[in-house]
């Protein structure tokens, strides 16, 4: 949960100035009744409740703003089931004459309005891009993304096997969840030293798998985390210790290979 709370956060700054892509995301996953659901409600309540601190309403008046959203993926999600479960966290009206579209544009301008700055997914397994359904339901929380102004945390069963890891609309998912010099110069940090990064161009090429936007992202979170934990710079260990988008752990994880004799991978 400490983890999760540390990702969440680290994310959120990330992408508060991020303007012209979706900004990073994060998947939790693992097997039935681990305890997901539970870190995920009790770090959106923990970014709530900082928010209220932080912007507390003014004297006399309820508070307006709603700054993290909770929502469950329904059993076969269509685009438009999935934009009125937005809309229904918010009390956004909706009637059953409204276009996907309509509801769509309804979401995003009240989530903007509302500062929502946190959306919460739950069972996002049950997405299944494969499915004409599923595409559409994918392609509609994709849109959603780039038009939030917030970090989107997901939360499913055991989420890299399922069909929302491949193909195209896949791939795009799993990129997300995020030159050398040129960044290293712009860093601000206190204590850093400098080519530290450009002496590691090995390690982060093949970590990153060679992808500018899984590079950019492990930089730039390295560094709000030196920030964050006083350090003030940033070390091999300290990039070791930043989990990146599903692509780039994938093929940097290490292959087994199979017993000649066996067929089995070796142990």
């Amino acid at each position: 949960m400490h983890t999760l709370a540390t990702q969440v956060r680290t994310l959120m700054l990330l992408g508060h100035r991020q303007k012209t892509t979706a900004r990073p995301s994060l998947i939790v996953t693992g097997p039935a009744a681990a305890g997901k659901t539970t870190a995920l409600l009790e770090v959106g309540r923990t970014c709530h409740l900082a928010h209220l601190r932080k912007h507390p309403a003014p004297a006399g008046r309820a508070h307006q703003q709603a700054p993290v959203a909770y929502l469950l993926v329904p059993p076969g999600a269509t685009a438009k089931t999935l934009a009125t479960e937005f809309a229904r966290y918010l009390g956004i009206p909706v009637t059953t004459r409204m276009t996907q579209n309509q509801i769509t544009e309804a979401v995003c301008h009240t989530y903007t309005a509302a500062g929502v700055r946190l959306v919460l997914i739950d069972e996002i397994h049950r997405l299944n891009p494969r499915t004409t359904t599923g595409a559409e339901a994918t392609d509609l929380l994709k849109d959603l993304t780039e038009r939030i102004k917030a970090t989107f945390v997901y939360t499913g069963i055991d989420v890299t096997s399922t069909p929302l890891f491949t193909g195209v609309r896949g791939a795009q998912l799993a990129g997300r969840a995020s030159l050398i010099t040129d960044m290293e110069n712009a860093l601000d940090l206190t204590h850093h030293t400098p080519h530290t990064l450009t002496r590691h161009a090995t390690y982060l090429h093949q970590r990153t798998a060679g992808r500018i936007g899984s590079l950019a992202r492990l930089i730039r979170q390295a560094a709000i985390t030196a920030l964050c934990d006083g350090t003030e710079r940033i070390t091999k260990k300290t990039l070791d210790a930043i989990p990146l988008d599903h692509l780039a752990e994938e093929a940097n994880r290490p292959r087994t290979r199979p017993n000649a004799r066996t067929g089995k991978p070796r142990t």
